[in-house]
């Protein structure tokens, strides 16, 4: 099973995933937005808050979709086609290693 480990949020309902392989592909959650528990992501605001969480996507009232299922009907992106805002980099002030990218909140 492939792993979901970063997704954005695109403003069309898709989602821009990084798997545990390295593949980067974009999945489109809109045949989903009229089933059941789905029908909440169809608030822009809260489709963008989608989450990584034990391999997959996951929003607040935690609707999840397989990532079997990501991965297997994603269409593939190139790498540089998934990017995300910065985020401040913050480390604790007793740190004395550098900030990585992975220090993110």
């Amino acid at each position: 099973m492939n792993r979901v480990v970063d997704a954005k949020a695109n403003e069309d309902f898709s989602l821009d995933l990084k798997f545990d392989d390295g593949s980067v592909k974009r999945f489109d959650v809109t045949p989903y937005l009229n089933l059941g528990v789905f029908r909440e992501l169809r608030d822009a605001d809260y489709f963008k808050q989608v989450t990584i969480a034990f391999g997959t996507v996951q929003w607040p009232n935690e609707q999840d979709i397989s990532p079997d299922t990501m991965y297997i009907e994603g269409v593939d992106i190139a790498e540089s086609s998934f990017s995300k805002p910065s985020e401040p980099v913050v480390t604790h002030p007793s740190d004395p290693r550098p900030p990585t990218p992975d220090s993110r909140l």
